[in-house]
């Protein structure tokens, strides 16, 4: 029969088992919470530093991507500017039209394409994708028309960026359309930039009628520049300097 010393010396024996195990099992809570905390704050910091990155490329990716609006618009632009040139060889040519009755009216002449001679086919001359403008959501290009100030504003631009040399004409057909389009070319020395002056409000975006060339609607400054000329606007596609 047990005896009631062994009784009181097992449960005392038990009891000091039991506290024998506490402090580590706390300790290993204690741990853990700490361990956990030190994880969340190296996170936050970890996110911190990933937030500034992003903060600091973004500027970078947007001018990015602006570049290469822009290199796509001049690359559509001059496929225009070439399509002016065929319409109007073609209707100067064939039709003896002259001057404004030699150009085209609307982009759906120009995608329409021009006959080919002796036959009952067109030859395209525009692609679909480059009678649309890249640099504004519209996609719609802004007309150029003979003698107007955005055309001499552009003329002067060429010529300032070239030290008054203006690009050769290399057929009689566009040296007539240069003379009917712009009026006497003009020394530039000392004008300055006029990209940098001209009266943005002065800009036509509504111009209808026989169109010399395209330019963009966009009011942005440029990444690019176009014969040194650092608004989207201002870049004009026309087949008279090119």
């Amino acid at each position: 029969m047990t005896s009631l010393k062994t009784i009181v010396d097992h449960k005392i024996c038990g009891s000091s088992s039991i506290d024998s195990t506490a402090p580590s099992v706390s300790l290993a809570l204690s741990r853990r919470r700490s361990e956990g905390g030190y994880t969340l704050v190296a996170l936050l910091a970890m996110m911190t530093v990933l937030a500034l990155f992003a903060m600091a490329a973004a500027p970078s990716v947007q001018q990015q991507m602006q570049r290469e609006r822009e290199q796509e618009a001049i690359f559509r632009g001059e496929q225009v500017a070439d399509a002016i040139r065929d319409y109007y060889r073609y209707r100067s040519g064939t039709i003896r039209a002259a001057g404004a009755q030699a150009l085209p009216t609307s982009m759906d002449q120009l995608l329409q394409g021009i006959p080919i001679p002796g036959g009952s086919k067109t030859r395209q001359i525009l692609r679909p994708s480059a009678a649309r403008d890249p640099l504004t959501i519209e996609g719609e290009w802004r007309f150029i028309l003979p003698r107007s100030d955005a055309l001499i504003d552009f003329q002067q631009s060429i010529m300032f960026y070239t030290n008054n040399v203006i690009p050769p004409v290399r057929d009689a057909q566009m040296a007539q359309l240069q003379q009917f389009a712009v009026p006497q070319i003009i020394n530039t020395t000392g004008l300055g930039a006029l990209s940098a002056t001209r009266d943005q409000a002065s800009v036509d975006d509504d111009a209808t009628g026989p169109f010399i060339g395209v330019a963009s609607r966009s009011k942005r400054d440029s990444v690019l520049t176009y014969y040194g000329i650092e608004r989207e606007e201002q870049w004009i596609f026309t087949p008279l300097f090119r």
